[in-house]
């Protein structure tokens, strides 16, 4: 694996690769890495004879109310395991190469309706902090394909909304969530949990399944199953932000005569230190 922090020493890499005839898929991240992002590179390999990660914590992403300067940086750690995952190019650029003015640049990507819901009330500017730097990024990179975690839902959206309005030629591909036996969602998250809290934490799988399997056996009071979901993440000792009841394909209301396999329960609670979010579609149970 090559490690290189500079946009033109990318562009030389993947400029030998497509004089080669090679497929090359990117895989975003902000670091700090652990098993679930290592799916995301097997799936990448599927797809493609060449994989680059990106580890760039974003600035522009961080609401007023986070610490931008807080957040964990483990480029060592991040570059053995994805050595481990095999992946070809890792560009981790300091933050003056990826904003040269400061993160003020006067071009912002917003992708409207999908960025005012779910998490976005709780996180200002994050959807178009997210948007703008994948774009950066496609445009950098210019991948054939890029892979995203479906454990972020509503972020997978904004940005394969972004990218079919915008015309941009990458395949936008979503990575199944990678889960602990006991259903806790993987997330760099995690470590803010202790163990009496790591214990609370499983109620937020329990609650989606719950949800799901209500929905998929034909119950369409959706927002008494939301209320029941918020309920039981209280009485677990969490603080939900939201529990809600969805269309999968473009996160939408659903109707009483929508069709259950076609929905998506997604949460967002607080336990701790932690922010948690997670997702489970009905046709998963």
């Amino acid at each position: 694996m090559q490690i290189v922090t500079t946009i033109e020493a990318v562009r030389a890499y993947v400029r030998a690769w497509r004089a080669a005839g090679e497929r090359i898929a990117l895989v975003p991240t902000m670091g700090n890495l652990h098993a679930g992002h290592g799916s995301l590179l097997t799936l990448a390999h599927q797809r493609a004879a060449r994989v680059i990660a990106s580890v760039f914590v974003n600035p522009i992403q961080f609401g007023p109310s986070e610490d931008f300067a807080a957040y964990p940086r483990t480029l060592a750690e991040d570059a053995e395991l994805l050595r481990g995952a095999r992946c070809d190019l890792l560009f981790a650029p300091p933050v003056e190469e990826i904003y040269p003015d400061g993160g003020t640049q006067a071009t912002v990507v917003t992708v409207r309706g999908l960025d005012e819901i779910l998490c976005a009330p709780f996180r200002p500017g994050h959807f178009a902090g997210v948007a703008t730097v994948v774009a950066k990024l496609f445009g950098i990179v210019q991948p054939d394909l890029a892979v995203f975690g479906l454990k972020d839902y509503q972020q997978y959206m904004v940005i394969r909304r972004m990218t079919l309005d915008l015309e941009l030629p990458v395949e936008v591909v979503g990575a199944p969530t990678v889960r602990a036996e006991d259903g806790l969602a993987l997330s760099s998250r995690n470590r803010y949990l202790n163990t009496e809290q790591r214990a609370r934490s499983v109620a937020i799988y329990r609650a989606l399944r719950t949800a799901a399997l209500a929905l998929g056996r034909g119950a369409h009071d959706y927002a008494g199953i939301e209320r029941g979901g918020s309920l039981a993440l209280e009485q677990a000792g969490l603080q939900p932000e939201y529990f809600r009841v969805l269309r999968a394909n473009d996160l939408s209301a659903p109707r009483p005569e929508t069709d259950p396999s076609g929905l998506i329960v997604l949460t967002a609670a607080r336990l701790g230190r932690a922010r948690l979010i997670d997702n489970l579609r009905v046709e998963e149970v």
